[in-house]
């Protein structure tokens, strides 16, 4: 893979018909935009994506977002997948288990197919060029902006802490760090972190504004927003790590089969697909259809009258059957934890080649390249 900024990758941007600030509908536009032009010429696009190493992930990550990250990679996009191990302290006091969590992240990304010879792993603490990034990027933010970030707002709210560090409110900025370093022009992303792509849009342009003297040392990326519908967790809320109501990758059978089988239904017999009636019910045929390669109507057409019973037991199923090949590689490469450690080091070499080239450049154009 070619390390140079300047020459490898995305164009400086990728023109289209839409405003800097983009609304859910009109990024949702812009996406099918972006999905035509990934599919004429994968090379333009440079994509950043990652996970804090938190705990092991599940199938509401999956099919949110791990998929389309292989997806990506096989058409032919340049992908950095960090692990934002500095990211971790945002809503907690210490970062626990946090070697643990790190390879987990790694065994789940090659277990799913994330290639590390196409797709560049790598985790923040490794690359101090990176992180350098955000001091200047800071000077470009408002403390009102960050204030009224609606993202950062829904953290704070529900932070564990009495109290938030000064990490969260430069989250934002930290994430327009992990983008620019390596002049990513997509960030696949949910809509709720479309706040976060508008701040790196603005910081970019603000940077170029006011140091690239007429050229965009920055790309403004583009926010490419998931059709992907949200899964419950067992207990019929957001699935999530920190509720313990996800179904892991990692999980073996009997564990998938318990947890479906506790799985919260309703009291009606007959099957339906009506997410805003049954969401319940509804998440849990979206989950047997996304497996099978079928629509939810069709997995409760098939099961009718038979009762939440044979709804679990279809779900637990399609699951296993799915996820079998992908614990199988995932097995396989937690046999070769040295395999694991090179993938990790090979692509933090990687990323920080990136990220000093891009360092020289902002010191170059902010005039503080002397030494």
């Amino acid at each position: 893979m070619n390390t140079n900024p300047q020459t490898a990758g995305p164009d400086a941007s990728v023109s289209g018909p839409f405003p800097d600030t983009l609304g859910v509908s009109a990024a949702q536009a812009r996406s099918a935009v972006l999905e035509e032009l990934i599919l004429k010429d994968p090379g333009r696009f440079r994509v950043l994506t990652g996970d804090r190493p938190t705990g092991r992930l599940h199938l509401g990550h999956y099919f949110g977002t791990l998929h389309n990250r292989v997806r990506l990679q096989d058409l032919g996009v340049e992908m950095f997948v960090v692990i934002a191990d500095y990211q971790v302290l945002t809503d907690r006091d210490v970062a626990d288990n946090l070697t643990g969590y790190v390879e987990e992240l790694v065994l789940d990304y090659l277990a799913i197919g994330v290639d590390p010879a196409r797709s560049t792993i790598f985790t923040h603490s490794a690359v101090p060029a990176l992180n350098q990034l955000m001091l200047p990027f800071l000077s470009l933010v408002s403390v009102a902006e960050l204030n009224r970030n609606p993202t950062v707002k829904d953290e704070i709210s529900n932070s564990r802490q009495s109290a938030v560090s000064g990490l969260m409110f430069t989250y934002p900025v930290h994430q327009a760090a992990d983008i620019l370093f390596c002049k990513g022009n997509l960030v696949p992303v949910g809509q709720d972190q479309l706040p976060h792509i508008e701040i790196t849009r603005a910081i970019a342009r603000r940077f170029n504004d006011r140091y690239g003297g007429g050229t965009a040392v920055f790309p403004q990326p583009d926010a490419l927003l998931s059709s992907a519908a949200l899964l419950l967790g067992t207990d019929g809320t957001k699935m999530s790590k920190s509720r313990r109501n996800a179904i892991t990758l990692a999980a073996d059978e009997d564990e998938t089969a318990r947890l479906i089988k506790g799985a919260k239904t309703d009291s009606e017999r007959h099957i339906t697909y009506d997410p805003s009636t049954r969401p319940e019910v509804s998440s849990l045929l979206l989950l047997a259809g996304l497996c099978q390669n079928r629509t939810p109507q069709q997995v409760a057409a098939d099961i009718g009258s038979a009762g939440a019973a044979a709804l679990k037991k279809t779900v637990t199923e399609a699951v296993n059957e799915y996820l079998a090949p992908i614990r199988a590689r995932r097995t396989e490469y937690a046999q070769d934890p040295a395999f694991l450690r090179q993938t990790l080091h090979e692509g933090n070499e990687r990323a920080r080649a990136v990220a000093d080239a891009t360092l020289a450049e902002v010191r170059a154009a902010m005039n503080s390249h002397y030494y």
